[in-house]
């Protein structure tokens, strides 16, 4: 299995897995070529034999102190076998290097697999909002990762100090916009960053 860093010559291996993954809801390649060429995203594929059989996208504006996962996907046969958590991995990692606070996404209620792995790494639900996905008719559960705290866990586990993760306060920086998506956060005066919240893992 090869981690790396995806490029606009992967779409249409993307665009093969994004539609077997979401049949209904798919992005169009326009959109997926944007996200793949944008300065302020971040894309990883997973090959196996020389096939991609998977991806996943961080938005984190450069010096912004929040990020929005965009997506998480792994081919069907690949699934079960920790690819997806590796990939979400990466996708924290370079939000640690950019300096990000904060990490929100979206995922379909009707998902238990990624809720289950999005819990386990830190995220809490924030938010929800009701019949998001169309048209099946399905809420969008918002949640939210303190990057310091979990990038600290993960350090302390290392046996690595955590000091220098506490790094100077940023102003709030707001994700552009997947297709059609907006997160509502609970504070009125926490201004939202923005996330597709597709995820198979």
């Amino acid at each position: 299995m090869a981690t790396r860093t995806a490029t606009v010559a992967d779409l249409d291996g993307i665009m093969a897995l994004e539609r077997a993954s979401f049949p209904t809801d798919a992005w169009s390649p326009a959109v997926m070529r944007e996200e793949l060429a944008s300065p302020h995203g971040w894309y990883v594929v997973v090959e196996e034999a020389g096939r991609l059989v998977g991806y996943a996208g961080l938005r984190a504006v450069r010096g912004a102190r929040d990020a929005d996962i965009q997506t998480i996907t792994i081919s069907e046969a690949a699934r079960g076998r920790g690819r997806g958590r590796a990939l979400l991995t990466a996708l924290l990692e370079e939000a640690v290097r950019r300096e990000v606070h904060d990490v929100f996404l979206e995922v379909r209620a009707d998902n238990p697999v990624a809720q289950k792995l999005y819990l386990s790494e830190g995220f809490a639900e924030v938010g929800r909002r009701p019949r998001y996905y169309q048209p099946d008719d399905v809420d969008a559960i918002v949640m939210q990762l303190d990057l310091r705290g979990w990038a600290g866990r993960r350090a302390e586990t290392a046996g690595i100090p955590a000091s220098g993760l506490e790094g100077p306060d940023r102003s709030h920086g707001i994700g552009s916009e997947a297709p059609g998506d907006s997160i509502p956060l609970p504070s009125s005066e926490s201004t939202p960053p923005t996330a597709s919240g597709k995820g198979w893992c």
